[in-house]
């Protein structure tokens, strides 16, 4: 499991102000911030909803440019996300949608940040439903666990603790 990822971005004040807004639908903001003199160099800043797994450090864009992936709980999260990603000044990458070449459920949206870095939000649950197994191995975990235990037999007598 990632317990948090970083990338160093070319215009720091820039950078931060962009993903803190176009994830605050996901309800991520800004939770830790470094000064240059206390981050190796340059500033830092830990964005996260829960705790910082998302940072960002001045001194130019990763290269070559990297493509984050945040998972949601609903296809509404996915347009919102899209909408306050373009409005704080991203640039569309792939309008929220089905990508059926994925699987049938995969609903995600694209767009650049700043640097050019490939920022997606994806939903992989059904319209009102759960998510489907995504492997032939999940799919048969799945269904042996929600499997009905057998039937007791009429008259049975139940054995006493």
């Amino acid at each position: 499991m990632i317990d948090h990822l970083g990338l160093a971005v070319s215009d720091f004040a820039k950078s931060k102000e962009w993903y803190a807004k176009a994830l605050a639908p996901l309800g991520y903001k800004v939770m830790m911030e470094f000064p240059a003199d206390q981050a190796g160099g340059q500033p830092a800043a830990g964005l996260g909803a829960g705790h910082p797994d998302l940072w960002i450090a001045g001194g130019g864009p990763t290269q070559p440019h990297t493509h984050i992936a945040f998972t949601v709980k609903s296809r509404a999260l996915v347009d919102a996300f899209y909408e306050a990603a373009l409005a704080a000044g991203g640039r569309d990458n792939g309008p929220p949608g089905i990508r059926a070449h994925y699987h049938p459920d995969y609903y995600g949206a694209f767009v650049f940040d700043p640097d050019g870095h490939n920022v997606e939000v994806v939903c992989h649950v059904q319209p009102g439903g759960a998510a489907k197994p995504k492997s032939a191995a999940a799919a048969k975990a799945a269904k042996k666990k929600t499997a009905k235990k057998p039937a007791k037999r009429a008259g049975a007598k139940r054995k006493k603790k």
